[in-house]
């Protein structure tokens, strides 16, 4: 368990299926998923069942982020795409609505990058964030994360197409070089 402030992370649980079932089926959620239809339990219910496998062999990781302060379950944070060769993955933070804006997802960022270098061996982390969501973007810009490039019309969504950002992060070779990020 990865532990700091506010929040710790954890791997998931069989009794996770219903928290993950309404954030899976939330459809405010679908654009940034790459999901345009609803999920059902007993997929998730499949999907809990091998969510223990190890991270090198199915190139993807996906931890609860939990309040401290009584155990509930507020986000997920997904590593995903990850490239043994180049020692890369993408990640995701998602924080249910109503907990947005109590610096969980900053802690859950500030804990990730030393936990991925240090025990998943990782040299760098990608993330694609929609032109307008301003506040991830900033969160991952703090977190030491890099502008390198925008895909023009990328995502689609009822009202049309909108631009993203990839943004990219260097995880330093020596502790006093990582990326400083203020835990709240």
């Amino acid at each position: 368990m990865l532990q700091s402030g506010p929040v710790f992370l954890r791997a998931l649980e069989d009794s996770d299926l219903e928290f993950l079932y309404a954030l899976e089926n939330d459809p405010t959620l679908w654009g940034v998923s790459d999901t345009l239809a609803p999920v059902s339990r007993y997929s998730l219910k499949q999907y809990l069942d091998h969510a223990g496998a190890d991270f090198h062999e199915v190139r993807q990781l996906r931890l609860v982020v939990c309040a401290a302060a009584d155990g509930r379950p507020v986000g997920t944070l997904e590593l995903f795409g990850f490239e043994p060769l180049h020692q890369r993955a993408g990640v995701g933070i998602t924080i249910i609505a109503a907990e947005r804006r109590q610096g969980f997802a900053r802690t859950t960022l500030a804990l990730l990058l030393p936990y991925a270098r240090r025990t998943l061996r990782l040299h760098q982390l990608f993330c694609t964030i929609a032109a307008d969501n301003a506040a991830s973007l900033r969160l991952f810009r703090q977190a030491g994360f890099r502008r390198v490039g925008i895909r023009r019309q990328w995502l689609r969504e009822a009202e049309g197409w909108r631009d993203a950002i990839e943004l990219q992060c260097l995880l330093p070779e020596q502790p006093e070089q990582e990326p400083a990020m203020p835990l709240q």
